[in-house]
């Protein structure tokens, strides 16, 4: 009993506040940072941080990192979401990419996002589905596809994608959540979003937003920014109404991407594929012109930086993976990529 007791006491180990903390987080979905009182010094440095991820938006980035700083610190009502935002501006300037950058940052994981498609929500009837079927109905034990996410994950950036296209009821219900920070779902539970970050995206103006961008210059800051704020106010003001837009801490307008833009993003975008190359042992490099060709390639006046990626897949990608499956590019070597007579070289 007695070699027992001594072998026992050898094995024992003890559990400090971070293996705690850890389990904790697994548990609820509440984020370390949050348990470890770590969130203030990354306040401080949301507009950094943000900035590691979107490119060419200054002015959304420092909007929105103002307006999470003001939540957290308990300058507003604490039972209203950590904040609530209103995103225009045209398709791939980096509305959503800068969902999953807040939701890393606040939430410390990119993928602590909710999103739902407004055009699923079109008609009265699905509107039910956000908050789950009335009792008597099938799907009435599921929850909603709101509230019960929210109820499971309350530490969540909550995405409402091209919200102009909701039912008026999605509304009313919008209103509720960023007024009193809860909501009722199909079974009477309060389900709270005090611990979300509410963003809503429309395309209402992005017309004009990219005539305007091509009229003064693809991007331009200061004045110029301001006279896009200015043109997209009166569709905003047509298309929602004033009770709605009150409710929210800012409204937020994307501007167009310029070809520096798209330049930098290129290098990032390679950087990733670089580290990639990294775990197969080979490194990776680019030329500046290389990097110059693809973000030229890859750069669209509507569609914004969404071609970019496809062009780094069908112009570098697929060629490197040839030259690998082929034994000209092996583990434990590098290879250059330039851009020389109208084509991209592999250099090894």
């Amino acid at each position: 009993k007695s070699k027992w007791q001594n072998s026992s006491n050898r094995d024992v180990k003890s559990v400090g506040e971070d293996e705690v903390a850890q389990v904790v987080s697994s548990w609820t979905g509440v984020p370390v940072s949050q348990l470890t009182k770590e969130e203030s010094e990354k306040l401080l440095n949301m507009e950094k941080i943000l900035h590691e991820r979107i490119v060419g938006q200054d002015k959304a980035v420092s909007a929105i990192a103002r307006a999470i700083r003001r939540g957290r610190v308990g300058l507003k009502n604490p039972n209203r979401p950590i904040g609530s935002f209103i995103f225009l501006g045209p398709t791939g300037v980096g509305k959503t990419e800068l969902c999953k950058a807040l939701a890393e940052a606040m939430f410390g994981d990119e993928n602590a996002i909710i999103k739902l498609d407004m055009s699923e929500y079109m008609e009265k009837h699905t509107v039910s589905k956000l908050i789950g079927a009335p009792p008597g109905y099938v799907g009435f034990d599921e929850g909603g596809q709101l509230t019960e996410k929210i109820r499971r994950k309350p530490y969540s950036v909550v995405l409402f994608d091209e919200i102009e296209k909701a039912h008026p009821d999605v509304f009313n219900m919008l209103l509720q959540i960023l007024e009193d920070g809860v909501l009722t779902d199909s079974q009477g539970r309060k389900v709270s979003f005090k611990n979300s970050i509410i963003i809503m995206t429309s395309n209402v103006g992005a017309a004009k937003i990219t005539n305007e961008s091509q009229l003064l210059g693809f991007g331009k800051e200061s004045k110029e920014n301001q006279s896009i704020e200015d043109l997209v106010m009166p569709d905003l003001k047509k298309t929602f109404k004033p009770e709605f837009l009150n409710r929210l801490d800012e409204i937020i307008v994307f501007n167009q991407l310029n070809e520096d833009d798209i330049f930098e993003i290129a290098k990032r975008m390679l950087k990733s594929l670089q580290k990639r190359s990294k775990d197969l042992d080979i490194d990776l490099y680019f030329t500046d012109d290389a990097i110059r060709e693809i973000s030229k390639e890859g750069f669209d006046k509507v569609y914004g930086a969404r071609p970019l990626r496809r062009a780094i897949q069908s112009k570098i990608e697929d060629k490197l993976s040839e030259l690998i499956l082929d034994g000209t590019v092996k583990p434990n070597t590098k290879c250059t990529v330039d851009y020389k007579d109208g084509e991209f070289v592999f250099n090894s």
